[in-house]
């Protein structure tokens, strides 16, 4: 059996398990990244939602062998960075977060949508998020906290 190689949160890391095994179950169980969380399974409500070669994917969805030779950024690496301050700044400015379930999926797609377009309108705020499912908000304070990550992280994005 060989490993899967990849880089997890900016780190190179080898997997020695079953090409098969589901990403989403490997962050969780193997490298203890809570943060990624198991929702429904079917890759339709973006609760494990990661980071995978700069593209917000439901690591549900994902099998380890699909994975070798990417770069993989959970909510735990995506910490660590000043993107992440301003984001988390809005999502409580606006009180976005209530039970807290979806939110790092959230956030990694707040960060996803705005490094692809830096001055997203609404609308396509609601198209970048229409993949993570919230029971709490009703969404508009999701979408008010990114617009206003958007104003506020002027030039990071």
């Amino acid at each position: 059996m060989g490993y899967i190689e990849f880089k997890l949160n900016g780190e190179n890391v080898q997997y020695k398990g079953n090409a098969s095994d589901r990403l989403l179950d490997v962050l969780r169980d193997t490298y203890k990244l809570t943060g990624v969380k198991c929702g429904c399974k079917e890759g339709e409500c973006g609760a494990c939602s990661v980071i995978i070669d700069g593209r917000l994917a439901n690591s549900c969805m994902f099998a380890m062998g699909r994975v070798y030779g990417s770069e993989i950024t959970t909510i735990e690496g995506f910490s660590k960075t000043e993107r992440f301050k301003v984001i988390d700044k809005a999502y409580g400015d606006v009180s976005a977060v209530q039970c807290g379930y979806c939110i790092p999926g959230m956030v990694l797609a707040t960060e996803c949508i705005l490094r692809k377009n830096p001055h997203p309108t609404e609308a396509e705020i609601r198209r970048g998020i229409s993949g993570n499912l919230c029971r709490c908000t009703g969404y508009n304070a999701i979408v008010k906290a990114i617009e206003i990550a958007a104003k506020e992280g002027e030039g990071l994005w």
